[in-house]
C-alpha cells in the first residue's frame, strides 16, 4: 500500500504542471491536493473494507473523505497504482469500479451503473494509462482499454478496445490506435432541437395548405351556387 502511494505522489508531479519544484511542490501535494488525499485515504479505507472486513466504518469513513475532498470513492473499489485525480470535485466511483495503473480522471466524473444490472459487478473497469475528460460518465460493467481517451461530457454505455478515444453524449470512437474513424452522420445525429424545429415548419406548412383547401372549396361553392341560380 505504502508504494502505491509513492506512485500515486509521483503522478501528481507528472500531470499537475501547477506543482512546484521542491519542499513546497511536496507540501502542497501532502496538503492541497483533493486528488491525491483522497486516492491516499481510500487506500487505508479499501484496506479496512477488503482484507479486515470492518462493517460501517470504512463507509462512515469514506463520506468523511468526501465531505473533505469533494471526491466520493466506495471502500469497494479498486484504484491500482499512479491513480491522478485532477480537481476532483464531484467525482464518483462506485463498489464494483476498478481504475487502472497511471490512469487520470478529471472534475465531474462518474464511474457509475446504470440501474439495470442484476450481478454485483455493475461498475466499469478502467484500463492503464487511461485519461477520462471532465464531465464523462461510464456506466455498467463495462471496459475501457489501456491508452484510451474518454472525452469530456461523453456518456459511455458500450465497451471500447485499447488505444481508443471516444466523444459524444452518446459516445462514438473517433480514433483508434492513432487513426481517424469516420463518425457516422444520419437521423441518429440529429439533435431534439432539430427535430423540434422541423415538426413546427411542418405544422406551420400544414397549416398554411388547410388554409389553402379551405379557400379554394369555399370559391367552388360560390361557382356552384352562380351556376345553379
Amino acid at each position: 500500500m505504502f508504494s502505491k502511494v509513492v506512485r500515486d505522489y509521483l503522478a501528481v508531479r507528472q500531470n499537475d504542471p501547477s506543482i512546484p519544484k521542491g519542499l513546497r511542490g511536496t507540501a502542497e501535494i501532502l496538503l492541497c491536493t483533493p486528488g491525491f488525499l483522497s486516492v491516499a485515504a481510500h487506500r487505508g479505507i479499501h484496506f479496512l473494507h477488503s482484507r479486515c472486513r470492518i462493517p460501517v466504518l470504512p463507509r462512515f469513513l469514506s463520506l468523511v473523505v468526501r465531505w473533505w475532498t469533494g471526491i466520493e470513492i466506495h471502500p469497494g473499489a479498486v484504484l491500482e497504482a499512479g491513480v491522478f485525480i485532477d480537481h476532483g470535485s464531484g467525482v464518483v466511483i462506485g463498489e464494483s469500479a476498478v481504475v487502472g495503473e497511471n490512469s487520470v480522471i478529471y472534475q465531474g466524473v462518474t464511474l457509475g451503473a446504470t440501474g439495470n444490472e442484476t450481478t454485483w459487478k455493475r461498475h466499469p473497469t478502467i484500463g492503464a494509462h487511461v485519461v477520462i475528460g471532465s464531465g464523462a460518465k461510464i456506466l455498467g460493467p463495462i471496459s475501457i482499454g489501456d491508452h484510451s481517451k474518454v472525452g469530456a461530457g461523453s456518456v459511455v454505455l458500450d465497451s471500447i478496445p485499447p488505444n481508443s478515444t471516444v466523444v459524444g453524449k452518446k459516445a462514438e470512437i473517433v480514433r483508434a490506435n492513432g487513426e481517424k474513424v469516420e463518425r457516422n452522420v444520419g437521423q441518429d445525429a440529429i439533435s431534439h432541437e432539430q427535430i423540434l424545429f422541423r415538426m413546427q415548419r411542418l405544422e406551420k406548412q400544414l397549416e398554411q395548405l388547410g388554409g389553402r383547401l379551405k379557400n379554394k372549396d369555399a370559391e367552388t361553392n360560390e361557382e356552384e351556387y352562380d351556376y345553379a341560380i
